[in-house]
């Protein structure tokens, strides 16, 4: 998923500015440390009605864009 940018939103008074999905006060690390715990994607929308299958999705989306972007220094 290219389009996370759409859906993962930064705002300095939020959450100390981590990034939210859709301006929520839910963040990516919430979503990567629910699913590392061994949640399902199923039950994390079960948990939280208000999200959507895209929005987990584009949260692992950035996450990988991220690691990407990381520097590796010897």
């Amino acid at each position: 998923m290219n389009n996370y940018k759409n859906i993962i939103t930064l705002e300095s008074g939020k959450r100390s500015g981590k990034p939210c999905i859709r301006g929520l006060r839910i963040t990516v690390y919430d979503i990567l440390d629910y699913l590392a715990s061994g949640m399902t994607q199923e039950e994390i929308l079960d948990d939280f009605d208000y999200l959507t299958k895209e929005d987990i999705q584009a949260c692992l989306a950035y996450a990988a864009d991220r690691e990407k972007q990381l520097l590796v220094v010897d």
